[in-house]
């Protein structure tokens, strides 16, 4: 069903599976306000896709680290669209780097900054506005990371475990108001940030890692999109406070 008039952001919409969301939102009738952290280009690109297929974008620079950069991107929407429908909160850093005792302050603190602290600071702007309406879409995005629980994953792991508890419990606080929150855990997606990883883990260890998953090939980025775009739809009218994982059978990351 193509929606008309309505508005999402998508966090960290420049690359990967923010952008895939952001393009399939799109075409299902929403104007997209998309952020991103550095990669300006990216971004513009994202938005020109959106243009030229007869859909409205706009972008803004954030650093969800930040406690003013949930105030800019909400500010920005409802000047531009005058209502925020759908929430989408994409961005997020990882890192499999060390082990938990040996984790610097400022990668455990980026990390939850951004995966967890990011999302409760947009939540927390978003909402008042999705009260006013009597309705609201929020989607989080979680990793199938904190069913496997792997070593050197640890602040990673531990940031999305949070944010999954949070999606729980705030969907039964808004639920009266008419606001579903639900979030998505991918298993392994193609995107930079998972290549970066797959790397970092040398190539003998990714390739177990791959072997391991029952589908024998990593996801995509339009798979999780499909996800996202199902539970902002009226088709998930009755779904709420769910953790979906989207992960091929596997333990995922």
């Amino acid at each position: 069903m193509v929606l008309k008039h309505q508005t999402a952001i998508v966090t960290g919409g420049s690359r990967g599976i923010g952008k895939a969301i952001a393009l399939h939102l799109s075409t299902q009738g929403f104007n997209i306000v998309l952020s991103f952290k550095k990669n300006e280009k990216a971004a513009a690109q994202v938005v020109s896709d959106i243009q030229k297929s007869g859909g409205t974008a706009e972008m803004i620079r954030a650093d969800l680290s930040l406690a003013d950069s949930a105030t800019a991107i909400t500010r920005t929407t409802i000047e531009r669209f005058g209502r925020i429908d759908v929430l989408i909160n994409n961005a997020g850093v990882s890192s499999n780097k060390s082990l938990i005792a040996d984790t610097a302050d400022l990668e455990w603190n980026e990390i939850i900054d951004v995966n967890l602290h990011g999302v409760f600071r947009m939540m927390k702007a978003v909402v008042p506005h999705m009260r006013q309406q009597k309705k609201g879409n929020i989607v989080n995005l979680s990793s199938n990371i904190t069913k496997r629980l792997a070593p050197t994953f640890g602040p990673y792991a531990i940031s999305k475990a949070a944010l999954e508890t949070m999606t729980q419990i705030v969907a039964k606080e808004e639920a009266a108001n008419g606001i579903r929150v639900n979030a998505v855990a991918p298993g392994p997606i193609k995107t930079d940030m998972l290549e970066k990883l797959l790397k970092e883990m040398g190539a003998e260890r990714a390739k177990s890692f791959v072997d391991s998953m029952p589908m024998k090939r990593m996801g995509t980025a339009d798979e999780i999109a499909n996800m996202v775009a199902m539970l902002t739809s009226d088709v998930a009218s009755f779904v709420t406070g769910q953790i979906i994982y989207v992960n091929g059978g596997g333990p995922g990351t």
